[in-house]
């Protein structure tokens, strides 16, 4: 496995790490040396469109002190807890079905099923939905801040495209 370090952790990193639980549930990254940097977080550099290339290991005070290429190159105990630990932290519902828009001109409400089951959300403007790859990939950013994915709005039933055309 390649695990490419920041200049202040290369020495300390670069000959053996190891990534674990504390017993409080928070992630320690220690390194060859021994030193324990409690609180690690995963962060993707590329959530969306990349999602298994490009992992920082994060510390507490947002400096970078580990970068992984692949996830696919992390031993599978390790790669697990990193997954566990993306999991808790990326809620994206991804959108299966628009059952009703309030209104055509914003904010609307919108009453939508999704993977995580039926929720409604609030678009501020027509601006908070973006195209990812192409025009089939879609991001809908909902007022309180979650954030709504549509892999491929080909893929909605019809009434639910058109209700998302009015928008785009």
């Amino acid at each position: 496995m390649t695990l490419h370090t920041s200049p202040s952790t290369a020495s300390a990193l670069a000959a053996g790490w190891d990534l674990h639980r504390n017993p409080h549930g928070r992630l320690v990254l220690r390194a060859a040396d021994g030193t324990a940097h409690v609180g690690v977080t995963p962060v993707r550099a590329f959530p969306i469109a990349a999602p298994g290339e490009g992992l920082s290991l994060v510390g507490p005070d947002g400096h970078e002190l580990a970068w992984v290429p692949r996830l696919e190159q992390l031993a599978p105990a390790v790669r697990a807890l990193v997954e566990e630990e993306l999991a808790a932290r990326e809620f994206v519902p991804t959108i299966t079905r628009i059952r009703s828009v309030s209104s055509f001109s914003t904010p609307s409400t919108w009453e939508v099923d999704t993977d995580r089951g039926a929720t409604q959300l609030v678009l501020k403007g027509e601006e908070d939905i973006r195209r990812l790859e192409g025009r089939t990939k879609l991001l809908i950013a909902a007022s309180d801040g979650l954030q709504f994915h549509v892999p491929d709005v080909t893929a909605l039933d019809r009434a639910s495209r058109k209700l998302l055309e009015r928008f785009l």
